[in-house]
């Protein structure tokens, strides 16, 4: 995959995924410019030095979302990474809590997709995340707000992929299940966590989907689940 002289925007860069995305991105020549919301994404993110970073952003800002994207000549891909989980049972979900999800997932991926789309000069690629109780909504008992928002994330790329194919605007998500991560490996102590997708496995697939190589796959929802 070649990404020389083409611009990459990636939300949620310093998180787990994000720095093994942004790696595979570096490596394959690209300019790369993330957005992040707390200081201390930026103090221990390895690639500080190679990139531009612009925060604090918060991506469920109309304004924060319009500065992340200003300015950016070429733009090539924006991927979207950010997000947030709850675990929370129907009766101890509020509306509050509820649209906390909804914010953080879908909000997000709507703002940054619509600023990346204004910002596209000649084709583009639009890569969400999802997770896998989106995609099999039986997998989300306990967590109904959060598999309902990934879910939507879902609905919104296949609709996107319609709408923008004309442009050569191709847009996909990347379904992951628990991905082998310390945080992940530290609360679920006694899983198979070999099974798990490790978050450079994730990258490889994210960095194809938004690669000029990437000339057919659109509205994919696609399964980066390892063994589980």
């Amino acid at each position: 995959m070649d990404f020389q002289n083409r611009t990459v925007i990636v939300t949620g860069g310093t998180g787990a995924l994000g720095r093994a995305v942004v790696g595979a991105l570096l490596a394959a020549g690209a300019q790369c410019r993330l957005s992040y919301l707390h200081e201390k994404e930026v103090a221990t993110f390895p690639y500080k030095d190679r990139v531009t970073l612009v925060g604090p952003c918060e991506l469920t800002n109309e304004a924060d979302v319009a500065q992340l994207y200003e300015g950016v000549d070429g733009l090539w891909a924006s991927i979207h990474i950010a997000g947030g989980f709850a675990m929370s049972k129907l009766e101890e979900t509020g509306k509050n809590d509820l649209m906390e999800m909804v914010n953080t997932n879908l909000v997000s991926c709507h703002l940054c997709s619509r600023a990346a789309v204004r910002a596209f000069s000649n084709g583009g690629r639009i890569v969400n995340v999802g997770a896998r109780p989106g995609l099999e909504p039986r997998l989300g008992a306990g967590m109904s707000a959060y598999a309902a928002s990934k879910a939507a994330v879902i609905a919104l790329t296949q609709a996107l992929a319609a709408e923008l194919a004309p442009r050569d605007i191709l847009v996909n998500a990347v379904v992951p299940s628990i991905i082998d991560t310390p945080a992940n490996r530290a609360s679920m102590p006694d899983a198979d966590h070999a099974a798990w997708p490790r978050p450079d496995q994730i990258a490889a697939t994210i960095a194809f989907l938004a690669s000029p190589d990437n000339r057919v796959t659109t509205g994919g929802a696609i399964p980066v689940s390892g063994r589980t």
